[in-house]
């Protein structure tokens, strides 16, 4: 498995968008990606694979392929995770899995006391994935998404900081790894060699 996590940089931002319409062509409005990458508040983290040849952009540059992101936003010591998607033509990959992964860790390094989002009552898959990850269901809000006025299920993890939990999650990595790795190749303990401070 060659797949990498680092910040979402300012050349990413059209293929980001990109996936975002892809996974969620209904939700209206969209997202602006480029106001989010100037927002203090916003934490963008994508994935991509280091084995792909490299695309063109709009802009004629060449750019690495974006296979999926997460997006977190962190106030008042908590983050909210706002969205996470993988393009369709890599799902099933563990993609999604290794997103969530980074950006718990990246929450833990913001120091942030509990993570949160919504999930559609529908997407029992998802929910299933954060449930293993720790993220326990604190109640519903109601006809939350725009588009079929379905329902979001609220999930929260606030016991990261524990060292039953950092146990427990060092766990389910080294299971991750086990799973989705060659054995030349293992999950790191913490980011990936390619995951740090942004350049921009």
């Amino acid at each position: 498995m060659t797949y990498r996590v680092r910040k979402m940089r300012w050349e990413d931002v059209e293929q980001v968008w990109g996936i975002d319409l892809t996974c969620f062509p209904t939700m209206l409005p969209p997202t602006n990606y480029k106001t989010e990458f100037i927002n203090p508040m916003a934490h963008y983290l994508v994935v991509y694979d280091d084995a792909q040849q490299t695309i063109e952009d709009a802009s004629g540059n060449q750019n690495v392929r974006i296979l999926g992101f997460i997006g977190l936003w962190y106030m008042a010591s908590e983050v909210h995770i706002i969205n996470l998607a993988v393009h369709p033509d890599y799902r099933r990959e563990g993609i999604g899995e290794l997103l969530l992964i980074h950006g718990i860790e990246l929450s833990v390094e913001l120091k942030a006391i509990l993570i949160t989002l919504e999930v559609r009552v529908s997407n029992l898959a998802a929910q299933a994935l954060y449930a293993k990850y720790g993220f326990t269901q604190r109640g519903v809000r109601h006809a939350y998404y725009l588009d079929n006025r379905e329902d979001a299920v609220i999930m929260t993890l606030d016991d990261m900081g524990s060292p039953a939990y950092r146990e427990a999650f060092e766990g389910l990595k080294k299971a991750y790894a086990d799973r989705w790795t060659s054995p030349e190749r293992e999950l790191p303990s913490g980011h990936s060699p390619d995951f740090g401070p942004d350049e921009n």
